[in-house]
């Protein structure tokens, strides 16, 4: 009983595992976004829609952000700790 209070008390709270996903995508996504429009005219990947330079890079960031969210997601879930394995030789 007392192993299930001390796993509690190092658990991550949540607000630190949101923060740390959204800060690292945050970072990345501004690094794209100004390498992808110094190559890129935003008019000209946007020319289908009317959308001004600056609505072009706010739409290219928050594309950015999402797309480097999964990953940042993804790192948290594989980071979590696994289950203990079962001893096969207990068993038999």
């Amino acid at each position: 009983m007392g192993e299930n209070k001390t796993l509690k008390n190092t658990e991550i709270p949540t607000i630190q595992k949101v923060i740390a996903v959204l800060w690292p995508s945050f970072l990345v996504a501004g690094v794209e976004t100004v390498v992808f429009f110094t190559i890129f005219d935003p008019l000209n990947v946007f020319i289908d829609y009317d959308v001004t330079r600056l609505g072009a890079y706010s739409i290219g960031f928050f594309l950015f952000w999402a797309f480097a969210i999964l990953p940042c997601i993804l790192t948290l879930y594989f980071a979590r700790p696994c289950k203990p394995c079962v001893d096969y030789k207990d068993k038999v």
